[in-house]
């Protein structure tokens, strides 16, 4: 075959422009430290690389902000659940002091001021937020699980279901001491059948104790009671009950603080649902359920809203009433899960809400207790009112003394059970508030479980996020020294051909004879 010199000079020119475009590509690289610059100079890396980076994505969203977000959720929900439970410690160790010592007045005094103040804090965490969304409150995370501020216009009808197996004998008090205040009230007082001269009658002013078994609504102040129904032994009854404004109206109704043996007395001021002795009996016997319908209008400052535990409806503006769902017709509370992707396939439940772990119950003992402590202090500093009465030269008379001994027997006495009563609610919420603390520990325990699981997902997604990363860069990226290498070549190539093609320049024909 003849070789021309054009023939040479074509392949010269082709060699240089190879290794020219060579030297473009490892500059490239150089640049970039990449093995490829476009899909077509390798369609297997490129497609790999797009698998990857795909994978790498998702990873970096489960690792870098889903369980970030997921954690952070989970710490404000921890930190709220000791503080309630912190709450609760004191409460329990006030009941433990209360039970087991001798009380001061001074005592009472501190006991009762720091009920008031955990009265307010125990639900104050109820409205813990992250990042603007309240964790205990389900989906409705823009809305807060209490009252923030008192409402006294707000009116809901609530539909609440309760149990015969929760009745409670209670303590119920008739009666009670006024203490006179001058010499024209002690000379009224009238302390036997045989005194002719006062007008006040000591028998007036003895206090009465019954016991009935209760069941108490969840809140206190219902303007009324619409229906109250049991279900027993598969039969549903409905129940009229005797309904009262306050205990005061009960008792005079009444003729005391009592209840006919298949009566029910349902007192508005504080929610108490009571039972005569033989409806008690029977409806215990056949473990009943109730459902009672009843309407309020008005909540305090940290009153737990309703919608989040009874099945109700806000009827403050009759234009536009809301409806709200939260009990199955198996007595169970509805839940709504707030869930995190934080692997591929893989969801947690992050939230709880409040009606899985407390209810008003908690507030309610401790307002409760608080009214029992006060009525303590009052009855000694009744006590203690006479007994200066009986010292001052103004009663010394015998007629004076006699009157003043009668009003202050009658003043131990209302003391005595006073005291008596706030001894065993001390007890008894001593027994109620274990059961609290346990619901809260429970609550705390499950969350950290979850937690746990968080951690163990969020070490997986790591060691993927390098698992990933590392194959990505086998696969994308080039070594600096090996780039290095490769550039240095292929230059030297480039300078051979262009040295090589220079001396091509020079032949002539009389080269080749």
């Amino acid at each position: 075959m003849r070789i021309t010199n054009n023939m040479i000079m074509n392949n010269s020119s082709g060699n240089i422009n190879g290794t020219k475009t060579l030297v473009n590509s490892r500059n490239t690289q150089m640049t970039t430290q990449k093995k490829i610059d476009r899909p077509s100079e390798d369609p297997v890396i490129a497609v790999r690389s797009l698998r990857l980076q795909t994978t790498l994505s998702k990873v970096n969203q489960y690792y870098d902000k889903n369980i970030p977000d997921a954690e952070s959720w989970m710490d404000v929900t921890e930190t709220a659940l000791l503080n309630i439970r912190d709450v609760m410690t004191d409460f329990r160790t006030l009941c433990v002091n209360g039970s087991t010592g001798t009380l001061t007045q001074d005592d009472r005094n501190t006991i009762a001021t720091q009920l008031e103040a955990l009265q307010q804090a125990v639900f104050s965490e109820g409205n813990a937020d992250y990042a603007g969304r309240t964790v205990f409150t389900g989906f409705r995370t823009d809305k807060n699980l209490t009252f923030t501020e008192a409402e006294a216009d707000t009116k809901y009808t609530i539909e609440q279901r309760l149990h015969a197996d929760d009745m409670v004998l209670t303590r119920y008090y008739n009666g009670e001491v006024e203490v006179p205040t001058n010499v024209t009230e002690v000379a009224a007082l009238k302390v036997d059948g045989t005194d002719t001269t006062g007008t006040e009658d000591a028998a007036d002013y003895t206090i009465q104790q019954t016991n009935y078994y209760r069941l108490r609504l969840g809140y206190d102040n219902i303007d009324s009671v619409e229906s109250i129904s049991y279900t027993a032994g598969g039969t549903d009854t409905t129940v009229t009950p005797l309904v009262y404004a306050t205990e005061t109206d009960w008792a005079t109704a009444q003729g005391g603080k009592t209840v006919p043996d298949d009566g029910v007395v349902i007192i508005q001021s504080s929610g108490d649902i009571i039972f005569g002795d033989t409806i008690q009996a029977s409806l215990q016997s056949d473990h009943a359920a109730f459902t009672v319908n009843y309407t309020k209008t008005g909540f305090n400052q940290g009153d737990l809203r309703p919608e989040y535990y009874y099945d109700c409806k806000n009827v403050t503006d009759t234009n536009n009433v809301i409806s709200y769902d939260k009990v199955t017709d198996d007595g169970e509370f509805m839940t709504y899960d707030i869930n995190y992707t934080v692997a591929q396939n893989q969801t947690i439940n992050v939230n709880m809400e409040a009606c899985e772990i407390f209810d008003g119950s908690i507030q309610q003992d401790m307002i409760e207790l608080r009214e029992a402590v006060n009525n303590s202090i009052e009855a000694h500093d009744k006590v203690d009112k006479i007994k200066a009465m009986m010292a001052e030269e103004t009663y010394s008379s015998d007629e004076y003394q006699k009157k003043l001994t009668k009003w202050l027997d009658l003043a131990k006495k209302e003391m005595d059970y006073y005291d008596d009563n706030l001894s065993k609610m001390f007890s008894e919420d001593l027994g109620k508030v274990d059961g609290y603390l346990a619901d809260v520990s429970l609550s705390v325990t499950r969350l950290g479980c979850t937690m746990d699981q968080l951690t163990l997902y969020e070490k997986r997604m790591n060691d993927q996020q390098q698992t990933v990363q590392q194959l990505q860069s086998q696969n994308d990226d080039l070594e600096l020294s090996e780039i290095i290498i490769r550039y240095t070549a292929a230059y030297n190539a480039y300078q051979s051909s262009l040295t090589a093609a220079g001396k091509l320049s020079g032949q002539t024909l009389l080269n080749y004879i």
